[in-house]
């Protein structure tokens, strides 16, 4: 396994740093150009709103979950801990957008179908998938050998990932009281243009999120490397 640089983590570099103001900014600018521009709804009034944070928060847990798939396969097959690593910190970013999807859907189906909790299948296979991600972060945390912790976390990492399509498809494949998946053509231009824009703003707080926590992760693991070598008399400081 190849071993992360000591060096691998520290204040963001400028260039680190602007993407991410710029990022925040933007976000910023995409929720309140959606807020302010788009009417209410004909149904669902201003609830209506809530569309900018929920659809994007899903798609970038998808999209994360994605990356924890292709990050595990990897790790199996060539075993370099940089995947791992990559793997892991996008689990824990999926796992909170994961979790903020699924409260921001309680907080819409309170008035919309009267209650917080139902168990309909697009909810109940969301759960089960923020679970899951839940379990691969709790193994992690508990073997320490790093090897053992990537093969037995990339395990958990495919199955997780393998329930997003699952996730995707339970308002099709069963019957839900979760709408179906709106799409370009089903979108009037003033809901769709603020949705795109978020869109796009989620990916890139994701995007910043997953490398920021990746980097955490080299600097952790090359503490390990660190202390490990100091426990069997190879570093001297």
């Amino acid at each position: 396994m190849s071993p992360a640089p000591a060096n691998a983590f520290g204040p963001p570099k400028p260039l680190h740093a602007a993407f991410g103001w710029i990022t925040l900014l933007f976000f910023v600018f995409t929720q309140a150009y959606a807020v302010a521009t788009s009417p209410a709804d004909a149904l669902m009034g201003h609830l209506q709103k809530i569309m900018y944070v929920h659809v994007p928060s899903a798609w970038v847990e998808f999209a994360a979950f994605g990356v924890v798939l292709l990050s595990s396969l990897y790790f199996l097959w060539k075993e370099d801990e940089r995947a791992d690593l990559l793997a892991a910190a996008s689990a824990e970013v999926g796992s909170v957008f994961c979790g903020l999807t699924l409260v921001q859907g309680m907080i819409w189906g309170r008035p919309t179908w009267g209650v917080w909790w139902t168990w309909d299948a697009r909810l109940t296979s969301t759960l089960v998938l923020f679970l899951i991600f839940v379990g691969y972060l709790a193994l992690r945390s508990f073997v320490e050998d790093p090897h053992r912790r990537g093969q037995w976390s990339a395990a958990v990492g495919i199955i997780g990932a393998i329930n997003v399509p699952i996730v995707w498809m339970s308002v099709k494949w069963w019957r839900t009281m979760h709408q179906i998946q709106s799409n370009p053509r089903s979108l009037s231009p003033e809901y769709l243009r603020g949705l795109l824009l978020n869109l796009a703003a989620f990916t890139l707080i994701t995007a910043w999120f997953i490398w920021r926590r990746y980097e955490a992760a080299r600097y952790e693991r090359a503490a390990e490397h660190v202390s490990q070598a100091a426990a069997l008399g190879g570093y001297d400081g």
